[in-house]
């Protein structure tokens, strides 16, 4: 049997159709008109006037704090919660990460201990160089809650919303929060471009000084001149056309994700133990990623027995993120909070949520975690359940 994958690239004919007119126009280089395009398509889509397309996600996050001042000594207060690009850009600006536990009832950053932080902070004087908001698995943070709390404390704030694109909160669109944010288009994402991500802001100043550095800082002269250090950071016009294409089918992609969450949720919500990330009330996901948890007494099983049955049935998923706070090459950083995360981490299983999935496939997971669960209580492994 065919691998049934956690969430691939789903492409069609007119990402073919567009990256071949790229190819034939012989713009292969980081620029050219699908790269111009994409940056305005994608601005639009998300409800901001300025966009610069970038080699990664990553390099988006490093890009908006280095265009926010941030700098050397500073502190960066981010979720805990979250993939490493979050806290690794904050390290190549030679700031340091400080993690904020995440609230049970949404999975993103907890606004009541972000408020307690900054409230200590302002007492010793100590303002942190930003605050990066993590929309995960496609939910967008409070940004009403966030927004006030970062203003009271002067802090700016940056939207990862690397996993969100198609959500929003309340009536706005993720990545139209805070002073810029930045998207990711892995392989693995909503849209892809196979790698690549994009840095949108309000404030043109912010973007154009992306702009700069992601080209190597190169001065406006006719020959090379470089006033201080610039990135490669680039999109290339054969990816920005494969961009475009994805985006004419974003609202699709949305709806199908939402869908496969909404028939995982029918199968499997009945079973005790098993639970599943919250919709929060403020805001509607864009599905990216089904994820559930699971207590193993009442379930039967762990997380971990349902995943290694799942592997062995050729089925990718995977535990949510380990929270940064547990990573080795971040346990020194000071975190508020953590326990939650943990527990998330601990009980907590992606699920195959590909646009692509096909309904018999997903019956095929839903069939395999059925089986866990029926072994786990039978007759003869019911002493094992409770070992």
């Amino acid at each position: 049997m065919k691998p049934i994958y956690l969430s691939p690239p789903d492409v069609g004919e007119l990402e073919r159709r567009l990256l071949l007119e790229a190819f034939d126009s012989n713009w292969i280089a980081p620029l050219g008109h699908h790269v111009d395009a994409f940056e305005r398509e994608f601005a639009s889509a998300v409800g901001v006037p300025h966009a610069v397309a970038l080699s990664s996600g990553t390099a988006a996050l490093h890009l908006s704090l280095l265009a926010l001042g941030v700098e050397r000594g500073d502190d960066v207060l981010t979720s805990t919660l979250t993939f490493a690009a979050t806290a690794n850009a904050i390290a190549y600006v030679d700031a340091t990460p400080v993690f904020i536990d995440v609230s049970p009832d949404t999975w993103t950053i907890d606004a009541d201990l972000l408020e307690e932080e900054l409230a200590s902070r302002a007492r010793r004087g100590r303002v942190p160089g930003a605050v990066i908001a993590v929309d995960l698995y496609g939910q967008c943070c409070d940004y009403d809650r966030l927004g006030a709390v970062c203003d009271r404390y002067g802090a700016a704030l940056i939207e990862d919303a690397a996993e969100a694109l198609g959500a929003s909160c309340r009536t706005r669109p993720a990545g139209s929060f805070g002073e810029c944010a930045a998207f990711s288009f892995n392989g693995n994402k909503i849209i892809t471009t196979s790698s690549g991500g994009m840095l949108v802001s309000r404030n043109k100043r912010v973007v154009e000084r992306a702009r700069h550095l992601s080209n190597q800082a190169r001065d406006d002269a006719p020959h090379y001149e470089h006033s201080e250090i610039g990135y490669n950071y680039r999109l290339s016009n054969l990816l920005a056309a494969v961009g475009r294409a994805q985006l004419k089918n974003l609202p699709d992609k949305v709806a199908r994700r939402r869908a496969i969450n909404r028939a995982y949720r029918e199968a499997l919500g009945h079973y005790a133990g098993v639970s599943f990330m919250p919709e929060a009330d403020y805001g509607r996901s864009n599905g990216w990623l089904t994820c559930l948890t699971v207590d193993p007494t009442a379930f039967g099983a762990s997380r971990e027995d349902i995943r290694r049955r799942l592997q062995s049935m050729h089925i990718e998923s995977r535990p949510v993120w380990k929270p940064m706070h547990l990573q080795p090459v971040y346990r020194q950083c000071h975190v508020r909070g953590g326990a939650v995360a943990a527990r998330l981490f601990e009980t907590g299983l992606c699920l195959p949520s590909g646009s692509g999935l096909s309904p018999s496939d997903q019956a095929y997971v839903i069939e395999a975690i059925d089986r866990v669960h029926r072994f786990a209580w039978s007759p003869s492994t019911q002493w094992m359940a409770h070992a």
